[in-house]
């Protein structure tokens, strides 16, 4: 990692430059800053440390930077160093070095980037979560498409990721489902008089899932007692709803390690422990005939419920066994959950349920985001066109395409509310980046036709010195960078950010030169631009992979 190295560099100059009595002794700062400067013409990296040193230092911070650029032994990669007011140093990759790195982009192929900052620690990714009452609406869009972009940039990083869905089949919600599902089966065959309950699913997927049922197995459930049919019948009307949710995930390449189901908490005993556990440490209170969390006790604002005056267990009695399983029980070094904004309260009871189980809090990690907002141009899209009812995720991704969705949902960070513009995501124009992306990689593809098997001899990349060659090698390096940013800040937007400016460097390259030329004087160039051009294809497709997109080859 160039950053890393460049960190060590000028640490070691810090030092020989206390040695040296250029610089007074001080304690090293913990951090040294590199970073990105906001201006092209201001290097690839650049530090601003001189400025953090000038008060340890009492000297002034162009004095400090002039100083260090004298006593660093830069690292190979790096062509110039150059000193910047107030304060700052940067730096500029060397011309051969970026030049160098075709080969190795194209030797590591799909393991391009790959990194070891994970270590091979196990995390878990749970994500989407619904609840199995219905079919996936967009309102779990954007959570699959983080969730499952986080999971796939933390494995590029080294970190061995589980991928989990959670089945919330327990509780009164699962009764009002289960006594809906039966009396839209009981209504298709004609049993008039059943009611769905006032709290029931009133969608008319339960009225189609009902016939479904009625068609497939008759009057076999209004044959059984009522309580025995409910079950049965529920429980299948549970499992059509998880394949659906199965099959409109796998639409957008999504495909689960486990399917852990609520119930099992409570069938399997982690339940019984967890409450047993609460009682040792005294963080349990029985008042107004309900079983408390007692979570002031660790500094929270008010205390939970975990099992209500009716006897059956709160939401959070389910949130505290989960975790119970994750963390101890299955034993993963971090958990990440994957949840809506309207969960902002529950983070702090989290994180004191970790510290009544005797778990680090930092190893559970909550993302939240916010909704989405769909529009055709200027018009909000409310209503499903087809049912006037919700907006299934599977209709938008059969109206716009899985790439886009995932692009356009994964484009903003998590905290950021967004349009989702559905004209523009069908759009085959440069307006649309996703389109632009994807032709940049079907436009490599297409000079690679172009050129055939015909030998140009042997590449000689040092030919590469067009300002448009070594832009695009500079952006195909940054993909590692790219990786460590968004696996260690749990951000994968950034590859969106990336992967638009790598395919805007490659428009760039192919409009200024000329990849596969027939004249005989030009076909030592021709064989190193298309090394570079296939190289860049490979960091197109990788990046693209990292966002679960496809790489097409033609448009």
């Amino acid at each position: 990692m160039i950053p890393l190295e460049l960190k060590e560099s000028l640490t070691r100059a810090i030092k020989r430059a206390q040695r040296h009595g250029d610089l007074p002794a001080f304690e090293m700062p913990e951090d040294i800053p590199v970073e990105r400067p906001k201006q092209e013409d201001m290097g690839e990296y650049a530090t601003p440390v001189c400025m953090q040193l000038a008060r340890l230092a009492r000297m002034a911070p162009i004095q400090i930077a002039e100083i260090l650029v004298r006593r660093l032994d830069p690292p190979t990669f790096i062509g110039t160093v150059e000193t910047a007011h107030p304060g700052f140093i940067n730096f500029r990759l060397a011309d051969d070095w970026l030049t160098a790195q075709i080969a190795p982009i194209q030797a590591a192929g799909e393991s391009y980037g790959q990194l070891d900052l994970g270590a091979g620690q196990r995390v878990q990714v749970e994500f989407v979560s619904a609840n199995p009452t219905g079919p996936l609406h967009m309102g779990s869009a954007r959570n699959a498409v983080l969730g499952d972009s986080i999971a796939a940039t933390l494995e590029a990083a080294g970190y061995e990721v589980q991928r989990e869905y959670y089945v919330n089949n327990a509780g009164s919600r699962m009764r009002l489902f289960y006594e809906t599902a039966y009396a839209r089966y009981a209504q298709a065959l004609g049993r008039t008089e059943e009611m769905v309950p006032i709290d029931g699913y009133q969608g008319p997927y339960m009225i189609e899932m009902g016939e479904q049922i009625a068609e497939e197995r008759g009057d076999e459930f209004l044959c059984l007692p009522r309580e025995e049919a409910l079950q049965e019948l529920g429980k299948l009307a549970l499992d059509r709803v998880v394949a659906g949710a199965r099959k409109d995930l796998a639409l957008m390449g999504i495909e689960y390690d486990c399917w852990f189901s609520e119930q099992t908490l409570y069938t399997n005993g982690q339940f019984d422990t967890i409450m047993s556990l609460l009682r040792q440490g005294d963080y349990l209170d029985v008042h107004d005939g309900a079983v408390w969390f007692m979570a002031t006790r660790l500094g929270g604002a008010k205390d939970e419920v975990v099992v209500r005056s009716d006897g059956t267990p709160g939401y959070f009695a389910s949130d505290i066994a989960y975790h119970y399983n994750k963390f101890v029980e299955r034993d993963f070094d971090r958990v990440i959950d994957v949840w809506g904004a309207d969960h902002q309260g529950h983070v702090p009871r989290m994180h004191h349920m970790m510290q009544a189980l005797g778990l680090d809090p930092s190893r559970l990690t909550l993302i939240l985001y916010q909704l989405v907002t769909l529009k055709r141009g200027d018009e909000v899209v409310r209503l499903s066109k087809r049912t006037g009812d919700i907006i299934t995720l599977r209709e938008v991704i059969e109206e716009v395409g899985s790439d886009a969705m995932r692009y356009f949902l994964l484009s903003r960070s998590p905290d950021s509310q967004m349009e989702f513009d559905l004209d523009l995501a069908k759009q085959q124009s440069d307006e649309n980046p996703v389109y632009y992306i994807q032709y940049a990689h079907a436009r490599i593809s297409s000079i690679l036709r172009h050129a055939g098997a015909v030998d140009y001899g042997p590449a000689d990349v040092s030919l590469l010195q067009h300002p448009s060659e070594l832009k695009l090698l500079r952006r195909m390096a940054r993909l590692p960078e790219v990786i460590h940013l968004a696996a260690s800040q749990l951000a994968p937007h950034h590859l969106t950010y990336y992967a638009y400016e790598l395919a805007s460097d490659l428009h760039g390259f192919y409009r200024d030169c000329r990849v596969v030329s027939s004249e005989a004087e030009d076909s030592a160039l021709t064989a190193a631009r298309l090394d570079l051009v296939r190289a860049c294809q490979v960091v197109l497709k990788r990046v693209l992979g990292l966002m679960g997109m496809n790489a097409p080859d033609v448009m």
